[in-house]
């Protein structure tokens, strides 16, 4: 425990651990200290004064270096001047006061300052109702201003940093927030100060302009309205606004969202999703969120919502009741007994995997998880214990990162890895080209596509690197799948299950292996049983399918005529898509934002979400369609209440014994205190009063034998002369259907590309920009060409889900 030290603050006696600055140490003891630059995750830098109060110490005997005592307490000394309580820490004794008059006069003082030259536009500014300054000028500010209209200092008010991310520079306090979190938590320092005194201005550094995935978490601690998101500005108040909690659904983290929504005319009068905040969590997101969580929630009010059942009738799909559409679906899969077959995603909740496990199970047929990836079967046995927390990782600890691009598959977990890195954890990151995580990194290996298995297994013997990793208090490995299919990434798990079980990094909290997944509920989906399939193809013709919550015949030819000899397809979404054309049976599920659920992140950690929205048309929860078809089938499977299926499902797997919706729902207290009655302190992040979530236990830390299974060895493909080795990599902003109908991210979706070798490229006679057509495996696509040096001469990066349907490496030709 690290050493405690007592002082008062505004006659309030406190203990707080040494190096607690005088601000925070305040929070704790409930007393609210001012400040516009100061924020308890960023670094402390005095820049606006606003936190200004007087501080007293106890006086020293300089002769005997003892507490000069007076009337039986120690004499305190309090400087001259006022000082700033956020960069002073505090010391054994003493004093602060918040509240005196010369307190006062200085935070009046700074407000009217700060007012000189700021436009006193509160009625029109988004901002207006959440923020900082308009509060505390309202608390500590004087009553009227003594500058006049032209003294005043007028900039530009529409300045877009990026497309994302808009400035109005006459708001701009220069507290620099947003400055300092780019550099110091995400570690791209893409915005500056230009210019001096009056005229310094807020300046994006990069091309493109505000080239971050995290730029919208500066609106969220901006403490005036100069920065706002091209998403929400406008838009709204926020006092309209309701506010309800739930989960990010774009990635495997797990992210804490609160969903504000709102009644909306141009909705003809439904009501939305206005913008999407972080809720505090901080062993999962801290008060973060990446982009694509913020802003790619508009497809769950995509006019291609599914809204009524559907039923094929001379090859036209025509609406049908929700018991003439299920009576049809279960009459099918009944008659085709072993041949039925269940294909779903890991973007449905674990109470929906779980009905469809079961109707599997019940009807003898199988149930296959859609995913590239295999090792969830590894995750669950040696998986990070319970207790885990990746912001308590520093020195001593160690980080191994292999064959995975986390800012591009899990940003907030690239963030995390990156801060532990920055608290000294010997980060390891190994993959065959350079990442932006190598920057933090202590050691970075490189291996050849093909040699992720070897590159683990060499790792693990006698190296400085394997014994650092060895020795280390604290070790996590995170896996995932560039460069790799399913039997690449099983083979990649198993190697890095052998390597933590030989260190004796298993069983314990914030010990054990975490896979990157594809998908949000991957992990949860392992959980329940689903598993994917080698040949999705072959296990998919001839059957009776139903397929929930994804999309094959869109995503990949060979599937899409794979579905065209099934005997019967019933398809399961929220969304039009190329596989509900094909479809027999159309059934519409409700989003994520119109029901509650839960999700298992890939650290495994069950939360809870929640409706937020009224459901679209006549959609239902996907686990009370499956119950409706299972009924029709003489199955009896929970279709009521979500709540009731978890509590079978946690009666049916022991990793989630013990587990209710109630327990989910528990919080605690956390640090830093953040809330919406003092956005000056922490943003305009919303207090976590939903839940923080649950880690299963992974079974060794459970305790016994851990047997990791082996797996079999593949040949590995190498690139042959005047071929490519085309390989899939993954790509945040991507064509998938939770993104597409985000139009605003359009620019960062981009076109297909090919990244190429400049050697590669100068053989081909193509340069970066030239549109080329990439054939391999019976699929072709157009797509733009990049140029990385970073990569093999003789491979082809192809980022999965960007209209050129690639799984695994394989060899192709462009030209």
């Amino acid at each position: 425990m690290s050493k405690q030290v007592t002082l008062t603050i505004d006659g309030k006696q406190i203990t707080v651990p040494d190096g607690t600055l005088v601000a925070d140490a305040a929070k704790l003891a409930g007393i609210d200290i001012p400040v516009f630059c100061h924020h308890p995750k960023l670094e402390p830098v005095g820049m606006c004064r606003m936190c200004l109060v007087e501080i007293g110490r106890p006086m020293f005997d300089r002769a005997t270096g003892q507490i000069v005592m007076e009337n039986g307490q120690p004499k305190i000394q309090f400087m001259p001047k006022l000082e700033t309580a956020c960069t002073n820490p505090v010391s054994e004794g003493m004093v602060v006061l918040t509240q005196t008059a010369k307190a006062k006069e200085g935070q009046k003082g700074t407000v009217e300052f700060l007012l000189t030259s700021h436009p006193l536009d509160c009625p029109i500014c988004d901002k207006g109702g959440e923020c900082p300054l308009q509060n505390l000028t309202m608390e500590h500010g004087p009553g009227k201003s003594r500058f006049i209209y032209d003294e005043k200092l007028h900039l530009d008010k529409q300045v877009p940093l990026g497309e994302l991310i808009w400035l109005d520079r006459e708001r701009c306090i220069q507290c620099a927030r947003c400055i300092r979190f780019q550099d110091e938590i995400a570690g791209e320092a893409v915005l500056g100060f230009d210019e001096r005194g009056r005229n310094t201005q807020i300046v994006s550094l990069s091309d493109p302009g505000f080239d971050s995935v995290f730029s919208g978490n500066t609106t969220d601690i901006c403490p005036v309205g100069a920065l706002t998101t091209a998403d929400f500005r406008f838009g709204a108040r926020p006092w309209e606004l309701k506010a309800q909690a739930s989960i990010c659904t774009q990635c495997p983290v797990g992210c804490n969202t609160t969903l504000n929504t709102r009644r909306e005319a141009k909705a003809g009068g439904d009501i939305v999703i206005k913008r999407v905040m972080p809720r505090q969590n901080e062993e999962v997101n801290e008060i973060w969120l990446c982009d694509k969580g913020r802003f790619a929630h508009h497809y769950v009010g995509s006019k291609k919502r599914l809204a009524r059942p559907q039923i094929r009738k001379d090859e036209k799909l025509a609406r049908a009741s929700w018991d003439a559409a299920t009576k049809l679906a279960a009459e099918n899969f009944s008659a085709s007994k072993k041949d039925f077959v269940i294909l779903a995603s890991g973007r449905l909740a674990n109470e929906d995997l779980f009905n469809l496990k079961s109707l599997a199970d019940h009807a003898g047929g199988r149930a296959i998880l859609y995913s590239d990836m295999g090792g969830g079967d590894l995750t669950a046995l040696v998986g990070v214990g319970a207790g885990t927390n990746l912001g308590k990782l520093g020195e001593g600890d160690a980080i191994l990162v292999v064959a995975s691009d986390l800012y591009e598959e899990a940003p907030i977990w690239y963030l995390r890895v990156k801060q532990a890195a920055d608290r000294g954890a010997a980060l390891i990151v190994a993959n065959p080209r350079e990442t932006k995580l190598d920057k933090f990194a202590k050691f970075s290996i490189r291996y050849s596509y093909g040699d992720e298995v070897k590159a683990v297994n060499d790792f693990g013997k006698k190296s400085k690197i394997s014994d650092e990793f060895a020795k280390a208090k604290n070790a996590i490995v995170f896996f995932g799948s560039e460069g790799l299919g399913l039997n690449g990434t099983s083979a990649v798990a198993s190697a890095c299950a052998d390597l933590l079980k030989e260190t004796g990094h298993i069983g314990r909290a914030s010990n054990g292996l975490i896979g990157v997944w594809q998908r949000a509920n991957d992990q949860g989906a392992w959980e329940v049983g689903l598993q994917p399939e080698e040949d999705l193809a072959k296990a998919l013709k001839g059957k009776a399918v139903y397929i929930v919550g994804t999309d094959p015949v869109g995503d990949d030819p060979k599937l899409a005529k794979a579905l065209e000899g099934a005997e019967f397809v019933a398809v399961q979404d929220i969304l039009e898509t190329a596989t509900t054309e094909i479809a027999d049976v159309v059934l519409p599920a409700q989003a994520f934002s119109e029901r509650e659920g839960t999700f298992t992140s890939g650290e495994r950690r069950v939360q809870r979400f929640y409706a937020a929205v009224p459901p679209t048309g006549d959609s239902k929860p996907d686990f009370v369609i499956t119950s409706m078809i299972a009924k029709q089938m003489n199955i009896v499977l929970e279709g009521t209440s979500v709540s009731v299926v978890f509590d079978i499902l946690a009666n049916s797997i022991e990793a989630f014994t013990d587990l209710s919706y109630a327990k989910l729902a528990e919080v605690r207290p956390q640090w830093p205190i953040v809330g919406r009655g003092d956005v000056y302190y922490g943003g305009t992040t919303y207090e976590n009063k939903h839940g923080l979530g649950v880690q299963l236990v992974p079974a060794a830390q459970v305790g016994g034998t851990v047997r990791i299974p082996k797996v079999k060895k593949e040949a590995v493909l190498r690139p042959k002369e005047k071929e490519l080795l085309a390989v899939p990599v993954n790509k945040l902003y991507d064509r998938g259907v939770t993104v597409s109908p985000a139009e605003l991210l359009d620019e960062r979706v981009g076109e297909a590309t090919v990244s190429l070798h400049p050697e590669a490229a100068e053989r081909l006679g193509v340069e970066a920009g030239a549109r080329v057509k990439i054939s391999f495996d019976g699929v072709s696509g157009e797509a733009v060409v990049k140029i990385d040096d970073t990569i093999s001469a003789g491979v082809a990066l192809v980022p999965r889900s960007m209209g050129i349907a690639i799984k695994e490496p394989v060899a192709a030709k462009v030209k």
